[in-house]
C-alpha cells in the first residue's frame, strides 16, 4: 500500500508514518510545518519508501499528483490546539474546511480509481453535550458563534458532513475518526496541549498552570493506540461511510492530572489555577467532560487501548527528560 499523510510531520502523522513504514508500506507526507516539525520525521528521511514535501494541503496541483500515486489518504492536516484556535479563528476555519475540500476533491477525481480517505475529526464536535460517554450517533451541541472556542469544533463537524456527503453522493470511500486527546512523545505544548505543558512545567520547577477550577475531565489516548486504530480501520471494508470514536475510556480531572504529573516527576512545583478569561480572553467556554464510547470501534476492528495513563505519562516524561 502507498499512503499519503497530510500533516505527516505533525505529532500523530509522524507516528503513523513510522508505523506504516515498519509494516512495509510506502509513505508520502505533505506538511506546511505550521504546527508540525521536521524534527518529527528526521529519523524517517532515509527510510526506504518514504517521501516528504513541505507545502500546504491547499495546493491543489500538488495534491492532485500525490493522490494519483497513493492508495489511501490519511487526512490529518488541520489547525489544532486551543491556544491557536482562539488566537487565529480565521486560519482555523479556512485551513480545516478548505483543506478537507481539496483532499476530497482530488481523491474523487478519478472515477475508476477513487482513493480511500481517512478524515481525522475530533471529540470537540460533541461540544457542550452532557450525554457521557459520547456516542457517534449522539446529537452535537455547540456554543454561540461569537465564542471562537467553538470555531474549531464547527469546522471539523463541517469536515465530517463534507466527507460523508462525498460518500453518499459520489461513492468516495471515506472513514471519519473522532480523536480523543491523543498524547505521547513528540507532542508539543506550544498550542496549549495540556500533558506536554504540565510535564515541562513540572520538570522545570515552574508553576503547573491549571486553567479554570481543574474539575474539567479528559480521557487521554496514547498515540500508538490511535495509530493502531487507524491502521485497523483501513483494513476493514465495512468501516467505509462510518464515524468512529478513537480513544480510551479512562477519565481524569485536569487538576488530578496536574497532581499526578507532579508526583511522578518528583517536582516541587506549585499547582496554580488560572481563570479561563485570563488564559483565553473573555467569554471562553470549556467542555466539562470528554469521555468516548469506543464500543463501535471495538465491534468493527477489535481495537483495545493498550497503554494506560500512568504508562503514557511515564513515556512522555522520559521523552522530555532526554531533551
Amino acid at each position: 500500500m502507498r499512503a499519503l499523510i497530510t500533516g505527516g510531520a505533525g505529532f500523530i502523522g509522524s507516528h503513523l508514518a513510522e508505523a506504516l513504514l515498519d509494516a512495509g508500506h510506502e509513505v508520502e507526507v505533505v506538511d506546511d510545518l505550521s504546527t508540525g516539525s521536521m524534527e518529527n520525521i528526521e529519523h524517517l528521511k532515509n527510510r526506504r519508501g518514504f517521501q516528504y514535501v513541505i507545502d500546504s494541503v491547499t495546493n491543489e496541483d500538488l495534491l492532485a499528483e500525490q493522490t494519483d500515486r497513493c492508495d489511501v489518504v490519511f487526512h490529518l492536516a488541520a489547525a489544532v490546539g486551543v491556544k491557536l484556535i482562539v488566537e487565529r479563528p480565521v486560519h482555523t476555519i479556512e485551513t480545516n474546511v478548505h483543506g478537507t475540500e481539496v483532499v476530497l476533491t482530488q481523491a474523487n477525481k478519478n472515477s475508476q480509481k477513487k482513493k480511500l480517505v481517512i478524515v481525522a475529526s475530533t471529540s470537540e464536535v460533541y461540544g457542550k453535550s452532557t450525554e457521557i460517554p459520547f456516542r457517534e450517533d449522539a446529537d452535537l451541541r455547540l456554543g454561540a458563534t461569537w465564542k471562537h472556542r467553538w470555531a474549531y469544533a464547527c469546522s471539523k463537524a463541517l469536515d465530517e458532513f463534507l466527507a460523508l456527503a462525498y460518500w453518499k453522493e459520489k461513492k468516495l470511500p471515506v472513514i471519519v475518526v473522532r480523536l480523543f486527546n491523543t498524547v505521547g512523545p513528540r507532542q508539543t505544548g506550544q498550542y496549549g496541549m495540556v500533558v506536554p505543558n504540565f510535564v515541562k512545567q513540572a520538570l522545570a520547577g515552574q508553576p503547573i498552570t491549571v486553567f479554570g477550577d481543574g474539575s474539567q475531565s479528559r480521557s487521554f489516548t496514547y498515540v500508538g493506540d490511535v495509530v493502531d486504530a487507524l491502521m485497523r480501520l483501513v483494513d476493514e471494508p465495512k468501516a467505509v461511510g462510518e464515524v468512529f470514536n478513537v480513544g480510551n475510556g479512562q477519565e481524569i480531572s485536569i487538576l488530578g492530572l496536574a497532581e499526578k504529573i507532579k508526583e511522578m516527576t518528583g517536582s516541587q512545583s506549585e499547582i496554580v489555577k488560572v481563570p479561563y478569561d485570563q488564559a483565553y480572553g473573555a467569554g471562553f467556554e470549556d467542555m466539562p467532560r470528554r469521555v468516548p464510547d469506543i464500543t463501535k470501534l471495538q465491534k468493527f476492528t477489535g481495537y483495545e487501548p493498550k497503554v494506560q495513563l500512568t504508562e503514557i505519562l511515564t513515556r512522555v516524561i522520559a521523552h522530555f527528560q532526554k531533551g
